[in-house]
């Protein structure tokens, strides 16, 4: 039975107290890490003329009203990375921020509707400098909370042992059996009916109305996902080209610059190789907003002066860490709330 007392409550808060400092000491240690490595760390505004641009992804919507009584739409940001690429392409070569952030719809053991997210990027330097930032994120972050192992219901990985760095191609294969490039043609656009045949070969279950991209998510979440992290933390690398959301393709066409962190079962983050190609990014954003709507009947606009910065950002790498669930994982904490010092109230059905 979940405790309904307030978190204010002073046996809820004394029992929370423990996470709380661990998650004050990892703070300021990944500050004093990412100053150390020349990093410079920004405020990004949570208003937004967009939140992002995700088909999966929910935000809270607002208003302004001007002095003169006119009014248009603003969201809460789901990720502070439209102003981070606005930074890179105004000459920043190193930022970092503990971005408060908004997801709605999102409520769980490792969800909640208003969390941290920490991201950072590099100018000019690939994306495989984000794999060795992981790295030391999470020893860092072990040795700031005193611990030795990161836990999460009963799957432990050493943070101080070097990550597994493994492609999508070959976790398909070893977890799944799935032949992931057979689902995709050679310029890398989905087939949907391969893959779901290959889904039903493997036991996966799938729907009629199921797209390329909803099979994938259920045989990453349900096969792929839980294997990851064990023992050490996994690099889950080179992602499909239809899962490729802001990112760059590699050499393969069929394949994205694209990498997600896992410890303990648990996604951490989630890197890019960025995409700076205004028309592609564009053409991404629309299909995205496209299928947003016809899925649950809303859609987000796209923010022309992000468009803007884009075609004046240099090459970059950027990735966003949820700094919560690396504090769960460092602590042992079995729910978000218990490292949040003050939880969003609500049902968290």
């Amino acid at each position: 039975m979940v405790d309904s007392s307030p978190w204010w409550d002073r046996d809820v808060y004394a029992d929370r107290r423990p996470f709380l400092l661990a998650r004050s000491r990892m703070l300021s240690a990944l500050r004093h890490w990412f100053r150390r490595q020349g990093f410079l760390e920004v405020e990004t505004p949570t208003l937004q003329v967009s939140p992002g641009n995700e088909t999966h992804l929910h935000a809270f919507a607002t208003e302004l009203t001007t002095p003169g009584g006119t009014r248009s739409p603003l969201y809460l940001h789901t990720s502070p990375e439209f102003t981070c690429k606005k930074l890179l392409a105004a000459g920043e070569p190193r930022i970092f921020s503990f971005a408060r952030v908004f997801r709605n719809r999102e409520r769980g053991p490792l969800h909640h509707p208003e969390f941290t997210m920490l991201e950072w990027y590099r100018a000019n330097e690939p994306y495989e400098r984000l794999m060795e930032d992981c790295a030391a994120i999470l020893a860092e972050s072990a040795k700031a909370a005193g611990c030795s192992q990161l836990q999460w219901r009963g799957r432990a990985a050493d943070p101080f042992a070097a990550p597994q760095r493994l492609t999508l191609t070959a976790a398909f294969e070893k977890f799944a059996g799935i032949d992931l490039m057979a689902t995709l043609t050679a310029a890398g656009e989905p087939d949907r009916a391969a893959f779901a045949a290959a889904a039903s070969a493997a036991g996966v279950q799938t729907a009629a109305d199921d797209t390329w991209s909803d099979i994938f998510s259920r045989v990453l979440v349900e096969r792929v996902e839980p294997r990851l992290g064990h023992g050490a933390a996994t690099l889950l690398d080179q992602y499909p080209m239809p899962e490729a959301a802001l990112a760059e393709p590699t050499v393969d066409p069929r394949l994205a610059q694209r990498f997600e962190l896992y410890a303990c079962g648990v996604e951490l983050a989630n890197g890019f190789g960025e995409l700076n190609d205004v028309a592609e990014q564009q053409r991404r954003f629309q299909a995205a907003m496209a299928e947003k709507q016809r899925r649950y009947g809303e859609s987000y606009p796209v923010d022309p002066d992000f468009l803007a910065a884009l075609a004046k950002m240099p090459p970059a790498s950027g990735i966003a860490l949820g700094f919560d669930r690396l504090a769960m994982l460092a602590t042992g904490a079995q729910r978000i709330e218990q490292v949040l010092w003050a939880p969003v109230a609500g049902d968290d059905r």
